[in-house]
């Protein structure tokens, strides 16, 4: 196995007033995310070749006005999406838990259907084609993933199961100790880094070269179904790997399964996936080519 390195969660932290404040890297992961994604997205407006007929669907200007938008649907949804889906016992008996995000805790899924609600409030908004300004998140969000993972392995969280494998890596903690019967260090699949490979790095490299080199923005609704499909296939496929939530695991349920049937089923990480892979196929296979916009007739000039 390998030894969990000698990270700290906090970059740097100090002491004011006799409280202490510190910079975390996962907060780091989330403002370097949504930075880098904004960039990609003024980057993307800024070049007509990537559009058809050699136009983008919205300016500059209008992208900063986005990021707020963005920046809310992340943090409300995520957070909402962790609470109703994971801890909806904690939510019962306390609804204010939903705002408490200084205790941590957000839903990947959950932030995604924020920044669907809150991106399609602002394209009806400033009347901007919704399947375009889809393009340009999924254009956009694949560095904050991988950043996102990373992360969640500085933090030594959201680790795997157990494995006898060599790059198994020893977290810390007991609750990452508790491996069984076992006496000696448990080692565990490094899932945050099967997440960061598959979904920030592979889908990532994938949507770069087809909407930079393919022309894929110009058939709306196709980059934003890939990353669709793309993200559910992934975590669908890193739930084989990843140690479910406590409160899917019992006794007669060892696998943390949310449904199923003879201990056969799916976790509540893969019944979130699962409609992903579909809608998004189904995206990708209705999206046409916009046409160029024909020339007036000359009476009309």
């Amino acid at each position: 196995m390998i030894a969990f390195p000698d990270l700290s969660p906090e970059i740097f932290s100090i002491e004011l007033f006799g409280m202490s404040f510190a910079l975390r890297w996962y907060a780091l992961a989330y403002i370097a995310g949504l930075l880098l994604g904004w960039g990609l997205i003024v980057k993307a407006v800024k070049t007509p070749r990537l559009w058809q007929p050699g136009q983008a669907p919205m300016s500059p200007p209008q992208v900063e006005n986005l990021l707020t938008w963005v920046v809310i649907g992340v943090i409300l949804g995520g957070r909402m999406g962790y609470v109703l889906f994971y801890q909806p016992a904690g939510f019962l008996a306390d609804p204010f838990s939903v705002v408490k995000v200084w205790e941590g805790g957000m839903s990947f899924h959950g932030g995604f259907a924020g920044v669907v609600i809150a991106g399609l409030i602002f394209a009806a908004r400033y009347q901007i084609p919704a399947l375009s300004l889809g393009d340009l998140f999924a254009f956009a969000v694949t560095p904050g993933l991988l950043f996102g993972r990373l992360a969640n392995f500085v933090n030594a969280e959201l680790w795997g199961r157990p494995t006898d494998l060599p790059w198994g890596v020893a977290f810390p903690g007991e609750a990452a100790q508790a491996c069984g019967d076992l006496v000696t260090l448990c080692a565990r699949h490094p899932s945050q880094l099967y997440e960061a490979a598959l979904e920030g790095v592979l889908l990532g490299a994938l949507i770069f070269f087809l909407v930079l080199r393919a022309g894929w923005l110009r058939f709306p609704g196709r980059t934003m179904g890939l990353f669709i499909t793309g993200y559910g296939a992934a975590r669908f496929f890193v739930e084989f790997f990843r140690q479910p939530d406590m409160q899917f695991v019992s006794p007669g349920n060892p696998l943390g399964l949310a449904f199923h049937v003879n201990g056969y089923g799916i976790t509540m990480g893969q019944a979130l996936s699962l409609p992903m892979i579909f809608v998004g196929l189904w995206f990708m296979l209705r999206a046409r080519e916009i046409a160029p916009a024909s020339p007036a007739p000359a009476a009309a000039r």
